[in-house]
């Protein structure tokens, strides 16, 4: 008996190593979905998206950072200067107009990761709540030959495949911190980082979009990371970045849902 009871231990002990940290989350609801509202749309890119990469809000690699082509630019009424990167959303084509797709799904889901700037036609000026979708997400809803379509949305809780991603750029002197793939409200608020009794909790500063900067010396540590969305939940995630850890790596951990 004692010699299978330590079999058992051994054999929770490997799949705990396997596993790695765990994360801790904040207590609170879930992110709730939003009120239904107006706004018009239009789409930017090439059919294949691959002019949708990058953008305003840091992000690099849309695929591999795990938004795929299903995204969106918002007018600067949503945009908030870069807070609202990472934000999910559902849109429909408005009821009645005629370039709604005939048979399109009911409506499609996108992720914030661009700016659309104002000026142009206008559609993005201020006050105007106006989506530039890519073009593979819009002719999920509307003709090609529309332009610009009278769309309803609202924020939805952004569901993600994996756990939040984090990239670190710069040198031992200038750290700068890409928060992707992030679940839940999707939209980060506050970053910070520990590395043991030699770098206690520091609050990173948002550069920009969401990409985050500390002039901190993280190298040679193991990393812990407090990241915090906009209905105030907050995710730790323990020791995710391994003390040999090298820039431009990615990292990930566990997720907000």
């Amino acid at each position: 008996m004692a010699a299978i009871l330590q079999g058992m231990l051994a054999s929770s002990l490997m799949i705990l190593m396997l596993v790695g940290p765990i994360s801790a989350h904040s207590h609170g609801p879930d992110f709730k979905v939003g009120p239904w509202k107006d706004a018009h749309a239009t789409f930017y890119g090439e059919a294949d998206g691959s002019e949708t990469m990058g953008g305003a809000c840091g992000y690099d690699d849309l695929v591999k950072e795990g938004y795929g082509f299903n995204t969106t630019a918002l007018s600067s009424a949503l945009f908030n200067d870069g807070k609202a990167c990472g934000s999910c959303y559902e849109i429909r084509c408005a009821k009645g107009n005629k370039w709604c797709k005939p048979g399109a799904r009911s409506s499609i889901f996108v992720t914030a990761t661009n700016f659309c700037p104002p000026g142009g036609t206008g559609c993005c000026n201020s006050p105007n709540e106006h989506f530039d979708l890519s073009q593979p997400a819009y002719l999920q809803i509307a003709e090609h030959k529309a332009g610009i379509v009278p769309v309803q949305y609202r924020r939805v809780p952004c569901k993600k495949r994996g756990g939040v991603k984090l990239t670190i750029t710069g040198n031992p002197y200038f750290n700068l911190v890409t928060v992707t793939n992030v679940g839940g409200a999707g939209d980060v608020t506050n970053v910070e980082v520990s590395g043991g009794k030699d770098l206690p909790w520091t609050k990173l500063s948002r550069n920009w979009g969401q990409k985050w900067e500390t002039n901190a010396k993280l190298v040679g540590h193991d990393l812990t990371f407090k990241v915090t969305t906009s209905d105030g939940k907050t995710i730790i995630l323990q020791k995710v970045v391994p003390q040999n850890w090298q820039f431009s790596q990615t990292y990930e951990g566990q997720n907000f849902m």
